[in-house]
């Protein structure tokens, strides 16, 4: 996923979408991955993210 892609997420007494940049998410949660939490990693792999 490039890290500029953005996902809108439609939120109660919003009214527009608001766009959440999951290509950072994703960026910094790879490469910050050594400080996660053995229960953190382990759901990521339930989530299908093959690095963690």
């Amino acid at each position: 996923m490039p890290r500029a892609h953005g996902e809108p997420i439609a939120v109660d007494g919003e009214a527009e979408p608001v766009v959440v940049k999951l290509g950072v998410w994703v960026s910094n949660t790879k490469s910050r991955r050594d400080k996660l939490t053995a229960e953190q990693l382990a759901a990521l792999r339930e989530l299908g993210m093959q690095w963690a």
